[in-house]
């Protein structure tokens, strides 16, 4: 995360959730799909995270998206959900699976041996998808802030 003031990777977020015991807001860097008025994200962790435990106390999340195919970027705020049905659950594959940005090629020199191919990173992504928790955040309409990171919000 410490080169998000400078540059935001397409096909990241910034995840803002409210402590649930603390309150206090917590930042968290997120693979991050958007498609419309929703974004899909997936908790690698699986339900263990504790920005997923902090978002099931509370729905209620700010998300820090870079702009991306004419949809403006910025923070939004947003409604976390599970993912409704089989069609929603392909969908969010589609869009967190089978979408390769160029910083997918250097995270997956991180995670996988070898030189990194378009079948090895979709391999990855489909990993963190099968083995971890897809959810949807249904976005504002607008952005919030267009003002990058660290976006410390007054009234979350």
């Amino acid at each position: 995360m410490p080169w998000f003031p400078v540059w935001q990777p397409r096909g990241t977020g910034v995840l803002t959730t409210r402590g649930r015991k603390s309150g206090v807001a917590r930042h968290t860097p997120v693979k991050a799909a958007r498609d419309g008025d929703r974004a899909f994200l997936v908790s690698i962790g699986g339900k263990q995270a504790q920005w997923y435990r902090n978002l099931r106390a509370d729905s209620r999340v700010r998300l820090q998206l870079p702009s991306e195919n004419g949809w403006p970027g910025g923070v939004f705020e947003g409604i976390a959900r599970e993912l409704r049905d089989d069609n929603e659950r392909a969908e969010a594959y589609a869009a967190l699976c089978e979408r390769v940005y160029p910083f997918d090629w250097v995270e997956n020199l991180a995670h996988r041996r070898g030189l990194p191919t378009r079948a090895k990173i979709v391999e990855l992504h489909r990993s963190w998808f099968v083995c971890g928790h897809p959810l949807v955040i249904e976005l504002g309409a607008a952005p919030v802030s267009r003002q990058r990171w660290p976006f410390v919000p007054r009234n979350f």
